[in-house]
């Protein structure tokens, strides 16, 4: 490190962080972070990946400067709270399209004796109310206006969750494992292919002048791939963070110049407040562990609706005749993708009307896990035809179990984005961590952080997951509504898959992709457990999708011959592209199997 890049450190750190920690947490830990030559590859359509074998750790990340950071932390002795970290804080570095500190995370644990979910998901303002994403005449705003406003941020808790989780599992000092961000942040990183092609696609960063001119030449175009890229603000930032803890995002001058960002929008304005961002609290919550054939699959409860929403999949799967050939040729065949398919529907129609933050939702019948009775899936499965798909709008929900308070079905609304990572240490711990800023680029807000340095880190727009309806056309609350204080529901699904006899930890999975986590994740688990894939080749596997609608194939992996025997069985059909982020560790007979989603930038790295 340079002689001016300490004096400038020590600087700003004396003008914005009054309180500093005692730096003597560095002295304790001999890790030294070695920046590796490696970048992500440039991507042209599918990669093929080949899978990882490791021994005795082994992590998964969505870019491979990422998992780097955290496979140094391992190889240093850091558990695997502490290498998610360091994963964590490259990603806002060099994935900010996708998550970050500005954002929200939700993160299943093994101890190797107990599952723990630590909840980070962001929040909504305390002076917010139900009409937040109406205009003046009571009309809801456009999906996109919402997203890029001050409105649609919400109160930050990817840090707060995993200071919460360090102080339980880290091994190393909470400064340390800063460490790979802070140095990446200051000598630069090469954009990847997925950043440039994001900033290619996404106008409304534009709009931002701190973000336009950061991200952007001076002719206006996104910064080409390889372009070495600095990001002193963050530095800075992260320093702080460092030294103090995540009260160095949620008081003082980040906090402050987070505030007058969303609230001084130039086109809507939000209310969050430094209130909002002082109080937030990260939560610990109770997982949800669901039997399904010989294993135990965990995964996070409400306010998230992925492991209820993908178990009610499997689960109806399981009650309906044996698998008829699974795959074929390959590939996933014409009958599993029509139960799937309908599976599916059902499962999001259930989700739709009874998922939502349970500090503000009580579960049908007073417990979540009644939405995965064998007698009640059972009954949604009854509802399938071999032949005929029930169609758009055929599936409705069940009724699980009795309510307080009768909820309205939310009207079907966009979600998108998120990161994924994967870690499996040498110490017996493991986890599945997904964190997201939601939309690519989050609210399109660039926060400096108050140092008026170029750079920074992104805020979420994650109040779009809210429902913008509070109510239907009857007057019956939408249990997602907007509320202050209250947690947006998603479909964040960090999965963690024991064996039901030994209770060994089998695998840690994930992805990112908005609604369609639940069927990438959910399909993955049918390929590695069902269907004896090993990681990778399951990540492979094509993608089929529906959230009660239209049904979409991803695009260009299906023989026309599925699509149009998917049609004549009344499905209505399309091709897209599925980007799913799936990462995926396996423990095997000779020691642990990585896989990396082909469709994205990550890598697995391990010993």
């Amino acid at each position: 490190m340079d002689t001016p890049v300490v004096c400038r450190r020590l600087a700003t750190l004396l003008l914005f962080s009054p309180l500093l920690l005692s730096s003597a947490a560095l002295a304790e830990s001999d890790f030294q972070y070695q920046r590796p030559d490696i970048a992500p590859e440039t991507v042209s359509g599918r990669e093929q990946e080949p899978g990882w074998a490791a021994q005795r750790f082994a992590v998964a990340a969505a870019n491979p400067l990422a998992t780097d950071a955290g496979y140094q932390i391992l190889k240093a002795g850091g558990s695997a709270i502490d290498a998610a970290i360091a994963v964590q804080m490259v990603l806002t570095l060099v994935e900010p399209q996708s998550s970050g500190i500005g954002g929200g995370s939700f993160l299943m644990y093994h101890d190797g004796e107990e599952v723990k979910a630590y909840d980070g998901r962001e929040t909504a303002p305390s002076s917010v109310d139900e009409g937040l994403f109406l205009d003046r005449d009571g009309e809801v705003l456009a999906f996109m206006k919402a997203v890029a406003s001050g409105r649609s941020v919400g109160v930050p808790g990817t840090l707060r969750m995993l200071e919460m989780a360090h102080k339980a599992h880290g091994r190393l000092p909470w400064a340390a494992v800063f460490e790979p961000a802070i140095t990446l942040a200051d000598e630069g990183f090469p954009v990847s292919p997925s950043l440039h092609s994001g900033l290619a696609d996404t106008d409304a960063l534009r709009d931002d002048a701190r973000a336009s001119a950061f991200y952007f030449t001076e002719e206006g175009e996104p910064l080409p791939e390889g372009h070495m890229l600095k990001n002193p603000a963050l530095a800075v930032i992260l320093e702080r963070i460092a030294e103090q803890g995540s009260s160095a995002l949620h008081t003082g001058g980040v906090a402050e110049d987070i505030v007058g960002r969303v609230q001084n929008h130039p086109a809507i304005p939000g209310s969050l407040s430094l209130e909002d961002l002082a109080t937030y609290t990260a939560r610990k919550r109770k997982p949800l562990c669901t039997d399904w054939q010989d294993y135990r699959v965990c995964g996070f409860p409400p306010p998230s609706s992925g492991h209820l929403t993908m178990m009610q999949i499997l689960g109806i799967l399981e009650q309906l005749a044996p698998s008829k050939a699974g795959l074929e040729d390959d590939l996933p065949g014409v009958d599993w993708l029509h139960s799937f398919l309908e599976a599916s529907r059902l499962a999001f129609a259930d989700r739709g009307r009874y998922i939502a933050d349970p500090d503000f939702v009580e579960a049908p019948g007073g417990d979540w896990s009644r939405m995965l009775a064998p007698d009640y899936l059972a009954e949604r499965a009854d509802l399938i035809e071999d032949e005929q798909s029930m169609g758009s709008g055929g599936a409705s929900p069940g009724n699980p179990g009795a309510l307080a308070t009768a909820w309205a079905v939310q009207p079907a609304q966009p979600e998108y984005g998120t990161s994924h990572i994967s870690i499996i240490d040498e110490h017996g711990n493991a986890l599945a961590m997904t964190s997201s800023i939601e939309q690519t680029f989050g609210a399109r807000i660039l926060s400096d952080g108050g140092t008026g340095m170029p750079g920074g880190f992104l805020l979420n727009n994650e109040l779009t997951d809210f429902s913008f309806t509070p109510s239907d056309d009857n007057g019956t609350p939408i249990a997602n509504r907007v509320e202050p204080g209250k947690r947006p529901r998603s479909s964040m699904s960090p999965t963690l898959v024991f064996d039901r006899n030994s209770d060994q930890l089998v695998a840690s999975l994930g992805s990112p992709g908005g609604a369609a986590i639940i069927h990438y994740t959910a399909r993955s688990l049918v390929a590695m457990f069902d269907w004896g894939l090993d990681a990778q080749r399951a990540l492979d596997l094509p993608h089929a999708i529906t959230l009660g609608g239209t049904v979409y194939l991803e695009a260009g992996r299906f023989p026309p011959a599925t699509l149009e025997a998917l049609r004549a069985r009344g499905h209505e059909v399309e091709e897209r592209e599925l980007t799913s982020g799936l990462q995926a560790i396996q423990r095997t007979e000779e020691g642990l199997f990585g896989g990396a989603d082909p469709r994205r930038e990550g890598i697995v790295m391990g010993e």
